[in-house]
């Protein structure tokens, strides 16, 4: 595995005929034309009476009457009519799917209950980040949710609030730093702060603090209750499905890597296979996490780097009320199509034990997908816009479909693959 520290300076990566068959004989009975020969003459008087109806429609029929026939139409099935989410970029059943009400769910990681989170595997984006003294935690996407539970819930920073808004989603969260909670009352935000109505406390005792949940059912409720019935998503440049495939590295695709390899595009700065990534925010080897490619799913299967695989719990999709995870999930493994690293500056915030992370602005970035791996940067102008990924020529780089991970690593952090 080679490696890269982000305080040293960055290298570029990158038959016969076919056989006749015998025609069968028309029989004649008593010179008299068969059954055959009279439907094809029936056919025949049909298909004249056919064609003088059609002139008569087409020549002698009003221009104002021949605009009002209906004639039937095939229904298209090109790759430009199919419909795909702008969160995750998978293809959804109908546009009213682009617009579900959005939710962002503050879930925290640290190691005293938090762990393993519910319904982490259906989010469709996750940011992760340092929340405090080196323990990360995620702003979890999710659209439309159907899952029985998700959580927990913990308190909001003013990074991940501006890594949120661009979803239009209602911000989840059970309190938070001062800054953030100003900016979620003062900016027009949906909001969803901790409450009964809504949210609930698992009975777990090994959970401690790390016990308050919600579920799809309460999430849904909430937004009908306060009238958010859509969300305008403004999600990440994506690949369609059709040519995320081409783009992978597995040598069973005939066009591989003729879309992340662009003329442009010095090949030296995509490296072909990058099998194992590690981030590391820290020095605190229980949050540095390790995504290992999996060509079967083509998907990336994280660990933390102490080698303990990141369990989650997937939860049912259906409503089972206030009850806790543990009781009516199973547990998986957390394992997204895309993982994003990128560099960001961090320091401690006014009150020197929150942190505080540039989130509008610019940096390094680099972009694990379909088995291949990016350098390139990031860019977010203003909190309301997007992040952009470009590669070392200034080139958009579109992601793959499915679930993204975007880990927001600090300068003194390290990435290595």
């Amino acid at each position: 595995m080679a490696g890269q520290q982000l305080n040293m300076s960055t290298q570029p990566v990158v038959a016969g005929p076919a056989p006749k068959t015998k025609k069968k004989d028309i029989v004649l009975e008593n010179d008299k034309p068969s059954k055959v020969w009279l439907a094809l003459l029936i056919c025949g008087i049909l298909g004249i009476l056919g064609g003088i109806a059609c002139i008569v429609i087409v020549f002698v029929l009003p221009p104002e009457e021949l605009a009002e026939l209906e004639f039937p139409t095939i229904p298209s099935t090109t790759e430009e009519d199919k419909i795909y989410s702008d969160l995750t970029g998978l293809e959804v059943a109908s546009k009213t799917d682009k617009t579900l009400p959005t939710f962002c769910i503050q879930t925290p990681n640290g190691t005293d209950g938090a762990r393993p989170q519910a319904g982490l595997d259906k989010a469709g984006v996750i940011f992760e980040a340092i929340a405090e003294a080196g323990i990360t935690r995620m702003a979890a996407i999710y659209q439309g949710p159907t899952q029985a539970v998700i959580g927990p819930i913990r308190s909001l920073r003013l990074y991940y609030l501006q890594w949120d808004t661009p979803f239009d989603c209602t911000i989840v969260h059970a309190g938070g730093a001062d800054d953030a909670l100003a900016a979620v009352r003062n900016g027009g935000y949906k909001d969803m702060t901790e409450n009964y109505t809504y949210m609930y406390r698992g009975t777990t005792g090994t959970r401690r603090w790390n016990n308050l949940f919600t579920s799809a059912t309460l999430l849904n409720q909430f937004a009908a209750d306060y009238g958010y019935k859509t969300s305008t998503v403004r999600g990440f440049s994506r690949m369609t499905p059709t040519e995320s495939k081409k783009a992978r590295i597995d040598a069973t695709v005939a066009e591989k890597l003729n879309i992340i390899k662009p003329a442009t595009l010095n090949t030296s700065e995509v490296k072909p296979t990058a099998p194992n990534v590690v981030i590391r925010f820290g020095a605190v080897q229980t949050y540095n996490v390790r995504y290992t490619y999996n060509a079967k799913t083509n998907t990336y299967d994280r660990t933390y780097e102490n080698d303990n695989i990141n369990q989650i719990l997937t939860c049912p999709d259906a409503d089972r009320g206030k009850v806790d995870p543990e009781k009516i999930c199973q547990q998986t493994i957390l394992s997204p199509s895309v993982v994003v690293a990128m560099v960001v500056e961090e320091k401690r915030a006014w009150d020197n034990y929150h942190e505080d992370i540039t989130a509008v602005g610019s940096g390094e970035a680099y972009i694990f997908q379909n088995g291949i791996m990016i350098h390139g940067g990031w860019s977010k102008p203003t909190v309301n816009d997007q992040i952009k990924f470009n590669d070392a020529n200034g080139k958009e780089i579109l992601l793959a479909p499915g679930q993204t991970i975007v880990e927001a690593v600090p300068t003194y952090g390290a990435i290595q693959y």
